[in-house]
């Protein structure tokens, strides 16, 4: 069964919830820094999070706890382009350690993944919404307590499709 998303509204097992995505919409030719959300069906890949600030429960998803030097790569000069890495680095790299809420949880969502294509697009993630926003920069969010009843019904099955 696969999470859908279209129109600003999450649907999994019968649960809806608003979600944000991307200021620029939702767009089948996605490229890096368009602000668009992704159009397509796409796996769900590592479920991240702050230890000190969640609780994980129950979540089939592999799971990884984010630290300091932890960031992911949004520069298409690099060969790390769209893949985790770890600061010091040379290269352009959003932080996964925030002092915001955004990331405190967030699954990366698997697009651009298998082959990475230069510029179309990295760090799409399933993340909490910054309530001050009234979008993301290309990626799915929900409140906190709504992301949290998702991951304890997904499973490594589970795939995201995005209309």
């Amino acid at each position: 069964m696969n999470i859908i998303v279209k129109k600003k509204i999450l649907v999994y097992r019968g649960y809806k919830f608003k979600c944000w995505i991307g200021k620029g919409g939702v767009n089948l030719s996605k490229k890096e820094g368009d602000l668009s959300t992704p159009r397509g069906t796409f796996k769900l890949g590592t479920l991240y999070y702050r230890k000190d600030k969640v609780k994980i429960g129950n979540c089939e998803l592999k799971k990884k706890i984010i630290k300091k030097n932890m960031g992911w790569c949004d520069d298409v000069n690099s060969r790390m382009y769209n893949r985790e890495i770890i600061f010091p680095f040379n290269y352009s790299a959003e932080k996964l350690y925030r002092s915001d809420i955004i990331y405190d949880i967030f699954i990366n969502i698997k697009y651009n993944n298998f082959p990475i294509i230069k510029d179309k697009g990295s760090a799409i993630f399933l993340h909490i919404v910054n309530k001050n926003l009234k979008s993301t920069k290309g990626c799915v969010a929900l409140e906190k307590k709504n992301l949290l009843k998702l991951i304890s019904l997904i499973n490594k099955k589970t795939k995201i499709l995005i209309k």
